[in-house]
């Protein structure tokens, strides 16, 4: 019976252990990213009319991105000290919550209006007035929410072949894409929160 402590099997990078299923992932992975990118995009283009209060998603979306900050963590102590299979499970609550967050993310912006960092009236409109008294915070709020979109649009789709790599256990392409995937997941991860907390003072 395989240890907590095993090392995962030495793969050849150009073997895999289960191409057919790897090949069925794959294809799910570029599928499911290119529907969620299609979904972004036309989000805000769309508002539609329900009866649910849906304002309390933003806290919970960052908290998703707190929790998963805080899994992608443990996931990197856990592979750094030889626990494969804790270090696999840190990294299945860290997916599993990204899932979550796309959900109520996409849901929240098919149906609410987009709120604007400085609109202190709320009333969907950023004033000469309003863009003056936030120019010193402003900039910073921009360069961290246009990296922290542009990141997690792009990276999805990695996210996902890294872990297509560890489901059908090619190792070796494994960690070297885990290598650059998972700092920037954990940005994108750290910076939601941080998106929110700058936004908050402005939601409805």
């Amino acid at each position: 019976m395989a240890s907590d402590q095993s090392t995962p099997p030495k793969v050849h990078p150009e073997i895999q252990t289960f191409p057919d299923k790897e090949k069925i992932l794959k294809t799910a992975t570029y599928v499911f990213s290119a529907v969620v990118l299609i979904l972004v995009f036309v989000m805000r283009e769309v508002n539609l009319p329900i009866d649910w209060d849906v304002s309390f998603l933003p806290g919970v979306n960052a908290l998703l991105n707190a929790i998963t900050a805080i899994a992608l963590l443990f996931s990197l102590y856990y592979v750094k000290v030889g626990q494969f299979v804790r270090h696999r499970n840190a990294n299945a609550v860290a997916l599993g919550l990204s899932v979550i967050f796309l959900l109520c993310y996409v849901a929240y912006h098919f149906t609410t209006p987009e709120v604007l960092f400085g609109d202190a009236d709320r009333d969907g409109v950023l004033t000469e007035v309003e863009r003056a008294a936030v120019s010193g915070t402003r900039p910073w709020y921009l360069v961290i929410l246009i990296s922290h979109i542009t990141l997690a649009g792009i990276l999805l789709p990695f996210i996902l072949l890294t872990t297509v790599r560890a489901i059908t256990g090619n190792w070796i392409l494994h960690r070297k894409m885990a290598r650059w995937v998972w700092p920037l997941w954990f940005y994108v991860a750290v910076t939601g929160p941080v998106v929110y907390l700058m936004l908050s003072a402005y939601y409805p």
